[in-house]
């Protein structure tokens, strides 16, 4: 069996450590929002090492397989704006605003330039 490409093993890393990323940084205003402030930074500190078991090694991949520092810098950033729209939508119930395309078209825009 033929194992997936760098690229992929460092988007795939980076995808999950930003699922867990997001959840460390916004899920706590709708969990523990009537819990006190270092409650909060705690429990979204135990989440953030799960991002970070995933996020190092998923860069360190991608940068020694050839992705150059502004790539992964980008991938990163179009990762985080996949993954935060609906967690901002089905987790946070927040409304879908026009702003979200808008900022993907701006992101499709770095892609082309760090890419080319």
């Amino acid at each position: 069996m033929t194992s997936l490409p760098l690229w992929a093993q460092t988007a795939g890393l980076l995808i999950l450590s930003n699922v867990f990323m997001t959840f460390a940084w916004y899920g706590h205003l709708k969990n523990l929002a009537s819990k006190p402030w270092w409650i909060a930074a705690l429990v979204s500190w135990g989440i953030a090492l799960f991002e970070y078991l995933l996020q190092v090694p998923g860069n360190r991949i991608g940068y020694a397989g050839g992705i150059s520092l502004a790539q992964l810098k980008i991938m990163q950033e179009v990762i985080t704006l996949t993954v935060f729209v609906p967690f901002a939508l089905f987790y946070m119930n927040e409304p879908f605003k026009l702003d979200y395309l808008w900022a993907a078209l701006c992101m499709l825009g770095a892609v082309y330039f760090i890419f080319r």
